[in-house]
Parts: structure tokens; C-alpha cells; sequence
């Protein structure tokens, strides 16, 4: 089936890899950075991760409703990799935790930008029936970033004795690179381009996002609030005593699985029931939180992220799938950014409260929590509309 996707799709994945060893260079230190170097609380550091991620979903609300109405995508998706790519030198310069507040924003918001029309040109680019394998590429490749990222950054945290700024400054390569490859090596397709522009968040448009597009909004909300920022992870891999330069380890770990298990998914949703999938995932993350709960000792701490990783390559392929199958073609942009400003809203209260659990009662009760957002999500599961039936969900 991998023979099946087109080349546009391996080199939308390759400018993600890329992207990701920039970002993740710096994001896998970064909470450390903060506590360590700057004073800050795990409260602050989660309001930060929460406004930084909930901003760049939100973003893709704006950007996936002017790549319909401008019937184009890859504009709007290489100026979002140019931002986040020129954005990171703030990182290596920031003497205070307010300019590592800008920072993170505005990479974020470059993210933001780019998410939801790359989304859709992925979309545009595969045929529907490999639509899953396609999107479990991309974003298998990805996370191939995700996890070289922390890995090079260990490496030179090691080599440099623990010079935060200067590993900040390395991670500025990989992210022009990025941006180099998305000009020269896409080709957008026309055949999404209508002849009319019409707004598409006219009330008229908006009604044919119908009550299954929705209920996938509603899903990976919940799937959104059992699942907190990913520097909590990093935080409570340090509170088992791990040096500062290994401490990236972890995310190396959660990666590398989610990275080897997020295409073989994706080839498995094109076959099997969605609803199926997402429930299996979620058992996944309630085991994962459930064993971080229990022990910060460094073999628990692996077991408990290596299951967070097979729930995200399991789950975060699947949803962008789920929204492509349940949205029209010209509304593609529009539903990939009002699901995702919903999931940003999601992510922002989920990041909050789990930093003021942690400052308050501790990292267990964190994960805990995290646990028992997990079962609300699988209840929800249990209202699925009918119409999903006709959109390749039997069994």
C-alpha cells in the first residue's frame, strides 16, 4: 500500500521530521530550561505549554478557513513553517521566562498556520482509499522528528555540559530546512479550487458539516483533556533522579513508539472500525497515566510513556482521517481548524489544571485525573451517529 502514496505525501512528511527536530531539540529541555535556569513552577510551566499548544489550534481555525476560501494551501502552510523555523533563536537569547512565553507563542502560532491546510493537502493529495495509510505517514514521519530531536539534543547536552542556549541554537537548522523542502518539493493539486470563492463559515456552509463531523470535534476533545501537555512526561522523568541531559530521554522513548506505530495504524484504519480504534487507545492512556502514577523510578517511567506513545500513534492519525471522511472536500480547512480550535480550548484547561494539580497534590493525582478523563471520553464513544456506518465504520 506504501507503494500507493503519492511522493507529495512522503515530502510533506519528511518537512514535518524536520520541523519536529527543530522544535523537539528545544521542547524536550525546555520545561527544565524554565525550572531550572529561569525559577519557574510546574503551574507556570503548564499555563505556558496550555496558552502555546491551545494557541496554535486555535490558529488553525483561521488558516483552514482562508485555505478553502483562497482554494489554496501550500502558501499558507509554508509561511506557517517559515514563522516557527524563525522563531527559535528567541528561545537561545531569552533571559526571562516572559520571552520564552513569546517565543513559545508565536512558534506556536507558525504551527498553528501550517496545520490545518498541510492537513487538508495531505487530504488532496491521497486517494480516499489510502487516505488512513496516507495521514499515518505523514504523521509516522513526523514523529521520527519527534524522537531524533530529543536524541541529538541529549547528544549535545552531554557534549557541551548542559549549555541549554547553544542546543537552542542548533535546533534553528533543521527548521529552514524545512521550509527549503516544502518550497522546492510540493506541488499543490487544483482540482479542490472552486470556481466561486464563498465564505466558508456562512451559516449555509457550515450546516453541511453535519452531527458525524461533530461528534469527531467532541471525540478529540475529550481525547484532548485526558491527555495533558507532554512536559509533565519530562517532569516526571526528572523527579526519578535522572540527570538534566538524559532527562530528553524520555521523549525520545514515547516518540520512537509513537513513531513506529503510527503508520501500521493508520494502514489498520483503512480496513477496521474507527470507534474500535479510538476505544483501544484510550485503554491505552489509562494505563499509561495509571503506571506514572504509581512510580517515578526510571523503568516505570519508560513503560508508562512507551503506552502513551501507542495511544497517540493509534489516535492522532485516525481522528485527521476521521475528519477528512465526514467533511466536504471544500470544507476540508474549515473542519480540520474548528476541530482543532476545539481541541485547543480542550488542551489549554487540560495543561492548566494538571500544573496546578501537580504544584498542589503532587504528580500522582495529576495522572490520575488524566485517568478519569479517559473514561469520560470512552462513554462518550457510546453515542456514535448512525451516518459514521456509511462512512466506512462498519464492525
Amino acid at each position: 500500500m506504501s507503494q500507493r502514496i503519492p511522493a507529495g505525501v512522503w515530502v510533506l512528511g519528511f518537512v514535518s521530521m524536520l520541523m519536529d527536530i527543530s522544535s523537539e531539540m528545544i521542547h524536550s529541555l525546555l520545561p527544565l530550561f524554565m525550572v531550572g535556569t529561569l525559577g519557574a513552577s510546574a503551574s507556570i510551566v503548564g499555563v505556558i505549554e496550555g496558552l502555546a499548544e491551545s494557541t496554535a489550534l486555535i490558529v488553525k481555525v483561521f488558516s483552514g478557513v482562508l485555505s478553502d476560501y483562497l482554494g489554496k494551501r501550500k502558501p499558507l502552510a509554508l509561511f506557517g513553517y517559515a514563522l516557527g523555523a524563525l522563531t527559535k533563536p528567541l528561545f537561545a537569547i531569552a533571559p526571562v521566562i516572559g520571552v520564552v512565553l513569546t517565543a513559545r507563542l508565536l512558534d506556536r502560532i507558525g504551527k498553528g498556520i501550517r496545520g490545518a491546510p498541510r492537513d487538508a493537502l495531505v487530504a488532496d493529495i491521497a486517494p480516499a482509499e489510502v487516505r488512513g495509510a496516507a495521514f499515518g505517514l505523514r504523521q509516522s514521519l513526523d514523529t521520527v522528528g519527534a524522537f531524533l530531536g530529543p536524541l541529538l539534543a541529549v547528544w549535545l547536552m552531554l557534549l557541551w555540559a548542559d549549555d541549554f542556549r547553544s542546543v537552542f541554537w542548533v535546533a534553528v537548522i533543521p527548521g529552514l530546512a524545512a521550509v527549503g523542502l516544502l518550497l522546492l518539493g510540493v506541488r499543490e493539486p487544483g482540482q479542490h479550487v472552486s470556481e466561486k470563492r464563498t465564505n466558508p463559515i456562512r451559516k449555509e456552509n457550515l450546516k453541511r458539516l453535519g452531527r458525524a463531523y461533530w461528534w469527531v470535534v467532541g471525540v478529540g476533545a475529550a481525547l484532548t483533556l485526558a491527555r495533558f501537555s507532554e512536559a509533565f512526561l519530562v517532569l516526571r522523568a526528572q523527579q526519578g533522579g535522572i540527570p538534566v541531559a538524559l532527562v530528553p530521554l524520555v521523549m525520545v522513548a514515547m516518540n520512537l513508539v509513537y513513531a513506529a506505530s503510527a503508520y501500521p495504524f493508520g494502514k489498520l484504519s483503512d480496513r477496521m472500525s474507527h470507534t474500535t480504534l479510538l476505544v483501544l487507545g484510550l485503554v491505552l492512556l489509562i494505563a499509561a497515566d495509571l503506571v506514572l502514577a504509581a512510580s517515578d523510578h526510571w523503568p516505570a517511567v519508560l513503560v508508562g510513556v512507551g503506552l502513551w506513545g501507542v495511544h497517540m500513534g493509534m489516535t492522532q492519525g485516525l481522528l485527521a482521517t476521521m475528519v477528512a471522511d465526514v467533511s466536504p472536500t471544500d470544507l476540508r480547512g474549515t473542519a480540520y481548524g474548528f476541530f482543532n480550535l476545539v481541541s485547543g480550548m480542550a488542551m489549554l484547561v487540560a495543561s492548566i489544571v494538571a500544573g496546578l494539580l501537580w504544584d498542589r497534590f503532587g504528580a500522582p493525582l495529576t495522572f490520575y485525573a488524566g485517568s478519569a478523563f479517559c473514561a469520560i471520553a470512552l462513554v462518550g464513544l457510546a453515542w456514535k451517529p448512525a451516518v459514521l456506518s456509511a462512512k466506512g465504520e462498519a464492525g
